[in-house]
């Protein structure tokens, strides 16, 4: 799952927040540079991505996507994976989804000056673009993917990827809205276990 998505799951809490948006960029021993709250956020979120990578509907998406994006299959699930859930935000959450994402931006601004340089980098154009809305319409969609296109160091076709979701619509809607709740469920048992005041 990508930003949105693991934002939403973090719910209001503060460390899980900011240490589920910069979870990417922390690497190795780099951890031991915050606080209990945000590792906690970090792990959550590292949690998240092993459960949806090793879940049996993203693979399935995965497995159509292969033969057109190869080894960047994952990331475009990814993707498709923020897209279904802005798109049917009001399924998941009483709140706007405009709101929402200006609030997040406010929040996660709040820790800016602890983040890794390249998350700043993500949350000053995530905020004057409004990515986490933007992600519920195609052209979101397509302009993020060919963001991640132009960054990587392979071919990767990942600019066109928005072509699939607008061919084969009804079949990712279909498999995002059985695995979506799924994820839900994990996430609220991994805080129980996991995660104390939350």
């Amino acid at each position: 799952m990508n930003y949105l998505a693991h934002l939403y799951l973090a719910g209001d809490h503060r460390g899980l927040l900011v240490g589920g948006f910069i979870a990417d960029a922390v690497k190795g021993r780099q951890i031991e540079l915050y606080d209990s709250d945000v590792v906690a956020g970090i792990r959550m979120h590292r949690a998240i991505d092993a459960f949806t990578d090793e879940h049996l509907l993203i693979g399935e998406g995965k497995q159509a996507l292969r033969g057109r994006f190869g080894k960047f299959s994952g990331i475009v699930m990814d993707m498709f994976g923020d897209h279904y859930l802005a798109k049917n935000w009001a399924n998941y959450s009483d709140n706007v989804l405009h709101q929402y994402s200006e609030h997040i931006y406010q929040r996660l601004r709040e820790d800016w000056m602890l983040m890794p340089e390249r998350s700043q980098h993500t949350l000053h154009y995530m905020h004057t673009q409004d990515w986490l809305y933007n992600y519920r319409h195609i052209e979101g969609i397509k302009r993020a993917l060919s963001g991640l296109a132009q960054r990587s160091k392979f071919v990767s076709g990942m600019e066109n990827a928005h072509e699939e979701l607008e061919e084969n619509d009804s079949f990712y809607h279909a498999l995002f809205a059985e695995f979506l709740p799924e994820l839900i469920r994990f996430v609220d048992s991994y805080k129980e276990m996991h995660i104390s005041a939350v």
